[in-house]
């Protein structure tokens, strides 16, 4: 999988040049696109961007989101949509390797945030992904490790 930086010159042009739209979007995910709220990102490319979920499931817990606001998955473009997954395969197979599960459970409820996503997180049984779960309480030392070896395996 190729994740590269964005070239800033160009977004900032684009952000400058759309502030207006930018501005009036609630999202809380594009604010974590744009830099406006810090992540621990795990990668990015011109049309999506991934990083860990600050209250996890497991260790790994991911996000994968559009750099396009839309609020439901399923008012994606179709090709749009496709390549999100294909996106999100890639990263679930870096964690993969980095977090001792059988599987990367995905889902996708899009309800908490009005932004499309989808959840990958590291799953040995049925109920890891019951969100109704306790989340895990990382350090910022833990949540940048993981990300660092995630990193590593795209």
């Amino acid at each position: 999988m190729q994740c590269f930086e964005i070239d800033l010159l160009s977004f900032s042009n684009f952000v400058f040049t759309h502030k207006h739209k930018i501005a009036d979007m609630s999202s809380i995910f594009t604010k974590i696109i744009i830099g406006e709220i810090p992540s621990y990102k795990i990668c990015e490319n011109e049309k999506f961007f991934a990083f860990l979920d600050i209250n996890p499931l497991a260790k790994g817990h991911t996000l994968v989101i559009p750099k396009v606001e839309v609020d439901y998955i399923f008012d994606l473009d179709d090709n749009l949509l496709r390549e999100m997954m294909v996106f999100a395969k890639n990263v679930a197979l870096a964690i993969k390797k980095v977090v001792e599960c059988k599987r990367i459970g995905i889902a996708v409820l899009g309800l908490e945030v009005p932004h499309a996503h989808i959840h990958l997180v590291p799953i040995n049984g049925l109920y890891d992904i019951e969100f109704s779960r306790p989340k895990l309480k990382l350090t910022e030392v833990e949540f940048r490790k993981i990300a660092m070896e995630i990193i590593s395996h795209l």
